[in-house]
């Protein structure tokens, strides 16, 4: 069979795949984020470009490590860097040059168009948790995170209202072998959901496992030419570039899907202590990775990316929702928007143990900022827990719940004629109620947010309830959404293509957990 019938059979859906979306349910999913608030700029104009400024001296006079990595040495060496070993000094301005092909926004399509996002501007996308090799619930504790639990995050995922996007490694699933645990994890993203999702980059192959599935999933030609992956390319701080994430950047870029090139920094360890130093770290280090992306490929979809957190002196513990990370977020979205490219950062952070009082001041403080300083992709947006250690069940529905917050307040406050409401302040007039007049009849069911898990009742009907706290509430709600789970519809030739790749290259390779 030709690529070409191939893939009118795969993206054609046949009868059966009309039938299957016929018969299944569709969850509710709000649009991405659009902001009609403004941004908190922090930083005067001085500021920002004694950072600037900054960033290109250390660059230029201090430079960054390239390292295992002979070919991009041997890129940088032709657009004109000074290579010495595997240090890479780049001349001020040549970096800020080469970023200027990558794009100030993209679309990353989904298999299902509804639910297709667009990155950059005033959009805001969100993602949930990233990366825990744990995972905790009310019923089992916190225990090492299984492929079936992964399966549960990516049923979570699809079915909260709030949440834009599938993610990537909603946790890691420690019972598969590490060489062919992206396998499962991606066929997972593409049939258990249809929101769009982040490929692999553990390893360079793996990247291009997830190219070669989304082949499969979209067409060759449609992935060649449109982004249908972000994934998450995290740089050694301080200004040190490795072979695997490098490796992993550059398939994406050479096939034209995302990479959220972003520093993983904690203050005091990883970069100065000051913030002003933090961001001119930053900045230097986003520089770099963004301008290498396009040597490997000019108009390459590239996110630059932040994720900072400072430190507990006296513990060395990573500390969450804190005002200077707070100053670095709101800085460094200056920063990206001077350069006119999509941000990332912030998230449902924290370092608590448990979803309880300390998990929800620092994860309101994280999300607030995020949407404040202008983040167009927010990975961690639900489900973070124990600083990243666990995703976590309970968490991961409170955080999506408050998520609908951030959709209210980005919204703006109308001032439409029927936002006014001077009808109904006539109609009610001195010393009445509003619960009756017809402007409260025709708007209430959409005036106010609602949540889907706090409780609300008077005292005596929340004890006769069971007097359930948060965390219980929570829980109930993970068994029913996990409960009520319905897949969404795939053509059923290509789930089974996508099977049969993941069959034969996990049959192609023996186990290692290491």
């Amino acid at each position: 069979m030709s690529e070409q019938a191939v893939r009118r059979r795969t993206r054609g859906g046949g009868g059966a795949a009309r039938r299957a979306e016929r018969s299944a349910v569709s969850f509710e999913t709000a649009r991405f984020i659009e902001r009609n608030i403004p941004n908190l700029e922090m930083l005067n104009e001085e500021a920002l470009e004694i950072i600037e400024t900054n960033a290109e001296t250390i660059l230029q006079e201090i430079g960054v490590n390239f390292v295992n990595n002979p070919g991009a040495l041997a890129l940088w060496r032709e657009a004109g860097a000074d290579v010495d070993g595997e240090r890479v000094r780049i001349p001020r301005g040549l970096a800020r040059e080469l970023c200027k092909t990558a794009p100030s926004s993209f679309t990353q399509h989904a298999r299902n168009p509804e639910r297709t996002v667009a990155i950059g501007g005033r959009n805001l996308v969100l993602a949930p948790v990233y990366g825990p090799p744990f995972v905790h619930d009310a019923k089992g504790g916190r225990r090492y995170a299984t492929m079936e639990d992964f399966r549960n995050f990516v049923k979570l995922g699809y079915m909260s209202k709030w949440l834009h996007h599938s993610g990537g490694t909603v946790c890691e699933p420690t019972d598969i072998p590490v060489n062919k645990r992206h396998l499962d994890m991606l066929y997972a993203h593409m049939t258990l959901s249809d929101k769009p999702f982040m490929g692999s980059v553990t390893e360079p192959s793996r990247a291009q496992d997830s190219v070669d599935m989304c082949e499969i999933l979209f067409g060759k030609e449609f992935v060649q030419q449109n982004t249908v992956m972000t994934s998450l390319i995290n740089i050694n701080s301080p200004l040190t570039f490795d072979d695997v994430m490098m490796g992993s950047l550059e398939v994406y870029a050479r096939n034209n899907q995302a990479s959220i090139i972003s520093p993983f920094i904690v203050g005091g360890a990883m970069a100065p202590v000051s913030v002003a130093g933090t961001l001119t770290q930053v900045m230097a280090e986003v520089l770099a990775g963004i301008a290498y992306s396009q040597l490997v490929r000019k108009g390459a979809p590239v996110i630059m990316g932040a994720f900072v957190t400072s430190i507990d002196m006296n513990s060395g513990a990573p500390t969450f929702g804190t005002p200077e990370a707070a100053q670095i977020t709101y800085g460094v979205g200056q920063l990206a928007r001077r350069m006119g490219l999509p941000y990332r950062s912030s998230g449902g952070f924290t370092g608590s143990k448990l979803p309880d009082a300390q998990a929800g001041y620092e994860s309101a403080n994280s999300l607030n900022m995020g949407l404040m300083s202008g983040v167009n992709f927010m990975l961690h947006a639900c489900g973070w827990l124990e600083g990243g250690l666990v995703s976590s069940y309970e968490k991961f529905v409170m955080d999506a719940d408050q998520l609908g917050t951030l959709h209210k307040m980005a919204a703006g406050i109308p001032v439409d004629e029927n936002a006014q409401a001077m009808d109904a302040i006539r109609e009610v007039g001195p010393g009445g109620h509003y619960l009756g007049c017809a402007h409260t009849q025709e708007n209430f069911k959409t005036a106010f947010w609602r949540t889907g898990v706090l409780d609300y009742k008077p005292y005596e009907a929340w004890a006769e309830d069971g007097a359930r706290d948060t965390m219980a509430l929570a829980s109930v709600k993970v068994e029913k959404m996990l409960a009520d789970y319905v897949q969404p519809a795939i053509d059923p030739a290509t789930a089974e293509a996508l099977a049969a790749y993941v069959a034969q290259k996990k049959a192609s390779m023996p186990d290692a957990f290491s």
